[in-house]
């Protein structure tokens, strides 16, 4: 192996330890949703506009664990081996799978406000604009900090990279607060109100199908405290934060792709049926939605 200089606070144990982390939740979460996916392009039953949202989620999921495994390897080479444009590259890509899995996120929650209380079907020409219009956006404001508001740059531990929130200039909170209202409070606002309406249409019917609170509970344990470490950033100096500390934030957000597989597919009635069929072969059962009196 070749000569390294370990990050400041870091010790060969912590790179070992952070990229075993990094190595594992990639692999769970790659797994988990690559079955989604495949499941979704094997069996016919399964490709419905609703399920097409799901299908898109696991997308972007796969996309934040390759990211994550990216990572896990440059940890246990103890560098970046990628250079500064790699670095950029890094940070796009992952900047991108995180958008778009909170905007489906959203999307989805809508979805199931419609299937379970106004019985509104959803079309093929809606989901396509919609997931159109979503990637395009994460594509372009994952691109904006390449265009100079904002800057990507190494974590501590410096093997993957991210938007640098230890600058803490002007440029840096603009951008942050911006995303922020975009892609977290509006999409939490969706969450909230849709999933609180179908909570009230379950206990009207006295028939649960799912737990309406589980998924905002879910992104907000995930990505709520890096979220929070990148609001400090607008008002004090990040770096006073130990090292491990904003090393185990990323750790921990990169883990909701495992939670997201969970809920969205293995644990959506519309969904698990497909993915057993694909698994075992046996016949979907589509769930039988009654209406409300």
């Amino acid at each position: 192996m070749g000569a390294y200089t370990l990050p400041d606070g870091f010790t060969d144990y912590d790179m070992f330890a952070f990229g075993s982390a990094l190595l594992v939740g990639g692999l769970l979460g790659f797994f988990l949703n690559a079955i989604s996916v495949l499941a979704f392009i094997s069996v016919k039953e399964m490709r419905t506009p609703s399920n097409f949202l799901v299908f898109n989620l696991a997308l972007a999921d796969i996309s934040l664990n390759i990211n994550g495994l990216t990572a896990a390897y440059a940890s246990y080479l103890r560098y970046w081996p990628f250079g500064q444009e790699g670095c950029d590259y890094h940070a796009f890509q992952g900047m991108i799978s995180l958008l778009a899995s909170i905007s489906f996120m959203a999307t989805i929650a809508w979805d199931r406000y419609h299937q379970y209380c106004t019985r509104q079907k959803l079309f093929w020409s809606t989901v396509m604009t919609m997931s159109a219009i979503i990637w395009t956006l994460s594509i372009f404001w994952s691109a904006v900090p390449l265009m100079g508001w904002g800057v990507y740059d190494f974590e501590p531990m410096k093997t993957c990279c991210t938007l640098d929130y230890t600058r803490g200039d002007r440029d840096y909170i603009t951008f942050v607060l911006t995303l922020i209202g975009l892609y977290l409070l509006f999409p939490c606002f969706v969450m909230v109100s849709c999933y609180d309406a179908t909570y009230k249409h379950f206990k009207k019917t006295r028939n649960y199908r799912f737990n309406t609170s589980m998924p905002l509970r879910v992104l907000l344990m995930c990505w709520g405290p890096y979220i929070l470490m990148c609001i400090y950033a607008c008002f004090e100096n990040a770096k006073l934060v130990s090292p491990k500390l904003r090393m185990v934030l990323p750790v921990l957000a990169k883990t909701n792709p495992i939670f997201n597989a969970l809920l969205y597919s293995f644990g959506n009635e519309y969904y698990r049926g497909g993915v057993w069929n694909f698994l075992t072969g046996q016949k979907i059962v589509e769930p039988d939605i009654k209406k409300s009196k």
